[in-house]
């Protein structure tokens, strides 16, 4: 049966990266319901606060190669609470002790990538508790690659949350083309789009380029990015161009980074109005003039402000850069044509479909989300997990996913003494060194 309806709404978010933990902890707050009867409270009237439950939601993140540092995990500014590193069985151990301490969480989030999502979904269906948690995933931001086979690995969760009509119109599509249940899949909004927007400063003039860790991927795109960038600033010294990065050496994202901007850097000598940056991506937005990109999330979150914003196609407009999801947006250019001054201009019917330029509330966005959580949590029984990829669906694909994450609660666990946490450490630095110095250096050596 549901918890008393006088009972605040747990929420759990488990993450296996910074941008990840940012979308699950701001998506635990926008979709959870004030209480487990489904009431909320009256909307604020603001943009960028949600009207759910407000409470902190309780955080974890996934130990392993992308691990977060707590300094990453501070610039994302999702939760005043940092979040406890976990393996997976310690999580669904915590999930099933919760319940004996009769605290038990009524929705989880899970904001992973595919494969680990249908694992834990497994580790959640197999721990047999009394009332199972409502379980919600998605994506952190555009979707342009495995589109398939990630939304088929997600295909178990109560709520699929699609961050515009145009993802959501994509999911469904996949869902029942291949006869699963699409009731899952419900339109919502990236959480933490928001702030104010765009106001001109006498005197100002910044350009941001947000990087990515993998896009552009190889050496010589990477050099050709920044040197144009240098350039750029070169020939316009009134205007200040940032360039923002998202970790500093040794630390990862969500995607490895073989060829850090920080070190390709050492070969220019670039003038004083070029800069690195890191910190908050909407802090860095609030004093940005234009904002310049391969294909990184931030483009959305510039656009829902009304940011003058441009995507790159100066290495192609490809699959593997993710820059063709913004053809038909209006919004590909090149640097020869930045350098000349030009600015694109956004096509509105697309801004429309990306969900970044909805009409009314930008919180509505997540009144759907909201709805079904309260919906499911008011039911006096969940129904069980029931995920696309089966032994019988995927005998040759699903138990070798199963298999590397090794999701067995029954194992003691394993205490994690100060020795412990720093012979980890020094593994983990040990292999972002091979990945980010030696690596590269072998197929550089391979190549001659």
């Amino acid at each position: 049966m549901p918890a008393s309806s006088s009972e605040a709404v747990r929420v759990a978010v488990l993450a296996d990266s910074d941008t990840r933990w940012k979308w699950g902890a701001l998506t635990a707050r926008r979709i959870a319901p004030a209480d487990v009867s489904g009431s909320e409270k009256e909307p604020t009237g603001s943009e960028t606060e949600p009207t759910g439950s407000g409470s902190e939601p309780t955080g974890f993140v996934l130990r392993g190669r992308a691990t977060p540092t707590a300094r990453q995990l501070a610039e994302t500014g999702a939760s005043t609470a940092a979040p406890r590193e976990v393996t997976g069985a310690e999580f669904l151990r915590e999930v099933r002790d919760a319940e004996a301490r009769g605290q038990r969480y009524d929705v989880i989030v899970l904001a992973l990538v595919g494969g680990t999502v249908r694992a834990v979904l497994q580790g959640l269906a197999d721990l047999g508790l009394d009332r199972r948690p409502v379980i919600v995933t998605g994506y952190v931001g555009v979707v342009y690659e495995k589109l398939a086979d990630g939304l088929l690995l997600r295909h178990g969760a109560d709520v699929v949350l699609a961050n515009s009509r145009h993802d959501a119109d994509r999911f469904r599509a996949v869902y029942e083309g291949v006869g699963a249940g699409a009731e899952s899949v419900v339109e919502a909004a990236l959480p933490f789009l928001g702030g104010a927007p765009h106001r001109p400063e006498a005197g100002r003039d910044t350009l941001v380029f947000a990087a990515q860790p993998s896009v552009p991927v190889t050496r010589a795109e990477r050099a050709y990015v920044l040197e144009r960038l240098v350039r750029h600033a070169r020939l316009h010294p009134e205007r200040e161009v940032l360039l923002k990065l998202r970790s500093k050496p040794g630390e990862h994202t969500t995607h490895l980074e073989e060829h850090p901007y920080q070190r390709l850097v050492r070969d220019l000598d670039p003038p004083a109005n070029f800069r690195l940056v890191y910190g908050h991506m909407g802090e860095v937005l609030d004093r940005t003039d234009l904002l310049v990109t391969v294909s990184s999330t931030a483009a959305l979150e510039a656009l829902h402000r009304r940011i003058p914003t441009a995507i790159l196609t100066d290495c192609g407009v490809r699959e593997v850069n993710g820059n063709h999801h913004f053809i038909g947006s209006g919004l590909l250019t090149s640097f020869d044509r930045l350098d000349r001054g030009e600015v694109p201009e956004p096509d509105e019917e697309w801004l429309s479909r990306q969900g970044v330029a909805a009409g009314g509330s930008y919180d509505a966005a997540f009144d759907a989300a909201r709805e079904r959580v309260a919906q499911l949590l008011a039911l006096p029984e969940l129904p069980p997990i029931s995920p696309y990829y089966t032994a019988e669906t995927a005998p040759g694909y699903l138990p070798g996913i199963l298999a590397r994450h090794r999701l067995d609660v029954t194992a003691p666990p394993v205490r994690d003494s100060g020795l412990r946490r720093i012979v980890r450490e020094a593994a983990r630095g040990a292999y972002r060194h091979g990945v980010q110095r030696v690596a590269p250096v072998v197929r550089r050596l391979g190549e001659l």
